[in-house]
This record gives structure tokens, sequence and C-alpha cells, in this order.
């Protein structure tokens, strides 16, 4: 009697066990943003910000609409974490601390480079085509465009003219002009015939070369006497 009740509890402990195995993890909110934010920003992509269909970014996401609209009540905050996480991607790639260790003009060559890839990437094209050609029905994206992604690159760049500055390698009276000068040069050419529909993109080494010819002009205007 002892052993089959031994064996009973053994049994007992091996299906808890095997449930426990079985039980799906539970995802947390900010891995679930993540998947939203990429099926939104395939949406956005694809259908414009008027068409983008919420029921399609919850089911590409694998949750439901109820769970989309917890974590971003208005297709508004939908679309201003898309433009957020595109250029949260950015500034990693330009890491401000990794760029000031650099020597001035590769330091400056990397920034515009991840700048160029940024601004000149497909999805990034289609996105400035989105917000020009919406933004009068729906100008809340514009001003999400503009402070999530203009000023936020162009405060990045600044912040590394205004450390150069400060360490005497460059001289510049003012450094908000000079960065809009700077970003100027490296993408509105380029970025303006991808745009009309003259070229279809930009190579990557385009990219590479433009921003080396830009670093190097810029410099020798501006390199500390």
């Amino acid at each position: 009697m002892v052993e089959k009740h031994e064996d009973y509890g053994m049994t007992e402990r091996n299906r808890q066990e095997k449930r426990c195995r079985g039980r799906p993890r539970v995802r947390s909110d900010e891995e679930t943003r993540q998947l939203i934010l990429e099926a939104a920003n395939q949406q956005f992509v694809k259908a414009g910000y008027a068409s983008a269909n919420i029921s399609v970014i919850a089911q590409t996401a694998g949750i439901s609409t109820k769970t989309l609209y917890r974590l971003f009540p208005t297709k508004a905050d939908l679309f201003s974490d898309v433009i957020s996480k595109t250029i949260n991607d950015y500034m990693l790639a330009s890491d401000f601390e990794q760029l000031a260790k650099l020597p001035l003009r590769e330091s400056l060559e990397k920034l515009l480079i991840a700048y160029g890839r940024l601004t000149l990437s497909h999805e990034t094209i289609i996105m400035t085509r989105l917000v020009l050609g919406e933004s009068e029905r729906f100008p809340e994206i514009a001003t999400a465009f503009y402070v999530r992604a203009i000023q936020k690159t162009s405060k990045t760049m600044e912040d590394w003219l205004q450390t150069r500055i400060a360490s005497q390698e460059i001289e510049v009276q003012d450094a908000h002009a000079a960065t809009g000068m700077l970003r100027g040069m490296m993408v509105m050419e380029p970025q303006r015939a991808v745009m009309l529909g003259q070229v279809e993109d930009i190579a990557d080494g385009e990219i590479v070369a433009r921003a080396q010819a830009c670093a190097q002009l810029f410099l020798e205007g501006t390199r500390a006497r």
C-alpha cells in the first residue's frame, strides 16, 4: 500500500512538472510593444497613414486589438512611436560616446554615414512621402515627424559639433546653423533625386563616399587653425 502511495505521488509530481514545462511564457508589455511597432511600420509603409488598418496590425503582431489600444490609444500615438523607434535605431548606430573617442574626421564620417543611411533608406523615403502627402489631413503626423525625427537627429549632430567646438578642434560661430548646412550637404541632393523618382535608391557605397567628401569639405572650412 505504501509503495502504491509513493508511486501515485511521483505520478502527480510528473504531471505538475509537465504542466509547468508546457505553460507558455508570458510576454512583457515592452516585447509586445516592439512586435506592434514592427507590424505598424510594415502597414504604414504599405498602406499609408489614413488607410493603415489597426486590425491588420494587431493580427500581424499576433495580439488582439484590445491589447493594441491598451498600449497605443490612438493611431497617432502608434505612428509617433514608429518614428521614434526608427530614430532610436539611428542613435544606436551613431553612439555618441563611441564617436567622442574617435579622431575628428573619422568621427564626423561615421556620424554622417549613419545619418545618410537613415535619411536615404527606402523606408524613410516612403515615410517622408507619406507625411508630405497626408499632413494636410492629419497635421499630427507632421508634428510627430518633425519633433521625433528631424529635431532629434539635428540635436545629435549639433551636440557632436558642440563637443568638438568645446575641445577646440573646430571653429564654428553658430552650431545650430552649421548643423543645418551639414545635414543639407549630406542628403539634400540625393534625397530630392529619390523623392522625385529620378533614381530608385542610393547605394550604400554612394552614401559612404558622400559622407567622406562632406566631412573633408566641412572640416577644411572649420578646422581650428
